[in-house]
């Protein structure tokens, strides 16, 4: 065997060891079985809301056990391959099967980080909302880059994206957008973008072609299922109702169908307008606003985290969580985990996950399973 193939063999086999070990499991098997019993026991559905989260449990746990399963069937299938290739001399069918390896042994090392995916709410749908900075068309562009570049993420990793709410820009970009991010363990690996982030480049909109410094900050929450109680006292919530925005149907620029909450005793604001009928956007907002409270809990327990407050009071200078340098270099730096790279093209469209890998694995105070090079 030839001495690379023989390294990603051995790095395979230790990062599926060590997602046996994390599942645990014997114990995850047996787990299994046992939803799979509860989902076909008809009585179940008696009850729509249980009946929900044990379909999702078992869903999740028989995700992370096919997917052992099927990295153990491909590293063994790649080195079976990789074996005669090497015996016949066949350097294409060789490097066929490296590419089969790399492909394994990347996606080993994304399911060791799913496997630290063990928050309160690591694996729900998750809100995502992007708010320009000062600093007008320049901010404004840039948060319009920056929801781009978050969409482009969700939807190559399968996620569902659905826009909430969005307002434009003057000139260009947006001043604010809330997407909803739809898939197993959005939040989990979302939650750690909140904060501030930097853009210097050459601006496009400056005759002079003089560098400018742009801010723009993103806050995460999760969605929330029923099963969690979130009390809201009514009392503490303002309702603003407005004309929606932006493309629409017939219907949508003509009556006042956007809904604003605002809950007072948090300033916590959240903004709807997808919706065809103001009760229908009232009905997601107040949805958004119990995901906001939500996060703004889990925010308290976890000492790690970042503070929502601090993400949004000073969208500026010395607040900032990652820098993407465009002129005079090329360079984006995470400021928490100082993982960089000058692939800046590759980062804005989407390629995301050496940054929310080397963050999560900080966060769980794990060294391993940082894709940065």
């Amino acid at each position: 065997m030839r001495p690379d193939v023989e390294a990603m063999k051995a790095d395979i086999e230790q990062s599926i060891a060590l997602l046996r070990r994390r599942l645990d499991w014997d114990a995850a098997l047996r787990k299994l079985d046992e939803l799979n019993a509860r989902v076909e026991d008809p009585t179940l559905w008696d009850r729509p809301d249980e009946a929900q989260a044990v379909s999702r449990d078992r869903s999740r746990l028989e995700a992370q056990v096919n997917a052992v399963r099927e990295m153990e069937q491909g590293l063994e299938d790649g080195i079976m391959l990789a074996d005669m290739a090497d015996e016949e001399g066949d350097e294409e069918a060789l490097e066929g099967a490296r590419a089969d390896l790399k492909a394994i042994k990347d996606r080993a090392a994304r399911a060791e980080l799913e496997a630290l995916l063990s928050g309160e709410a690591d694996g729900n749908d998750a809100y995502l909302e992007v708010n320009s900075g000062a600093g007008g068309t320049e901010s404004n562009d840039w948060a319009g880059m920056l929801l781009r570049m978050y969409s482009r993420w969700a939807r190559a990793h399968g996620y569902e994206v659905e826009v909430e709410a969005e307002e434009a820009g003057e000139q260009a970009g947006i001043k604010s957008a809330t997407i909803q991010i739809k898939g197993p363990n959005a939040y989990g690996w979302l939650k750690s973008e909140s904060g501030v982030h930097r853009l210097v480049r050459i601006s496009p909109y400056d005759a002079a072609a003089k560098r400018h410094t742009s801010f723009a900050s993103i806050g995460v929450s999760p969605v929330v299922d029923d099963a969690i109680e979130i009390d809201i006292n009514p009392a503490d919530v303002r309702t603003d109702t407005y004309r929606a925005s932006g493309a629409g149907g017939q219907h949508i620029n003509k009556t006042d169908s956007a809904v604003r909450l605002t809950h007072v005793p948090t300033n916590t604001v959240v903004a709807c307008q997808a919706g065809r009928s103001q009760h229908q956007n009232r009905e997601q907002a107040w949805k958004m606003l119990r995901a906001r409270l939500y996060e703004l809990e889990l925010q308290k327990r976890e000492a790690a985290a970042q503070a929502l407050a601090d993400a949004k009071t000073d969208i500026g200078w010395g607040h900032q969580i990652r820098s993407y340098v465009l002129q005079p270099y090329q360079m984006v730096k995470d400021l928490r985990t100082n993982v960089e790279t000058s692939d800046t093209q590759g980062v804005l469209d989407g390629d995301l996950d050496q940054f929310m890998g080397a963050a999560l694995a900080a966060r769980v105070g794990e060294t391993r399973g940082s894709t940065a090079e």
